[in-house]
């Protein structure tokens, strides 16, 4: 599967209707980003059932504001519409793999009871 661009028409789409995004937070003109892209498309070949999706934070500022981008490359993991993971940093392949593995080991339905409770506290 090829990444996906993500931009403001299809960000909120992209994560609302899919399972599992990992989004890459990057810009041309960055190093570590442009070692990280071919690692990053290489992984997103052999997963079918992940959306690997890549922001270019030089044209899409307004995304990287919203997710409070200050570091790239930057990887987020959602699952759900959750994000699970959000760090800085080019990750080696198999590195990057293990972090994929350990997302898809995550009990959603324990998240999503979490994120329940918290927010449930919050309004109280």
């Amino acid at each position: 599967m090829a990444t996906l661009e993500l931009t403001n028409e299809n960000l909120v789409d992209t994560i609302n209707n899919n399972d599992f995004v990992i989004i890459d937070f990057w810009a041309p003109w960055c190093g570590p980003c442009q070692s990280f892209g071919p690692v990053y498309e290489e992984i997103s070949e052999k997963y079918d059932d992940i959306v690997f999706a890549k922001v270019n934070t030089q044209d899409e500022q307004e995304i990287a504001a919203q997710f409070n981008i200050r570091s790239i490359p930057t990887l987020m993991i959602f699952r759900e519409q959750i994000i699970l993971y959000s760090e800085a940093g080019a990750l080696p392949g198999s590195s990057f793999e293990e972090l994929i593995g350990k997302a898809r080991e995550i009990d959603m339905a324990e998240v999503q009871k979490q994120v329940a409770e918290e927010q449930s506290s919050q309004q109280a």
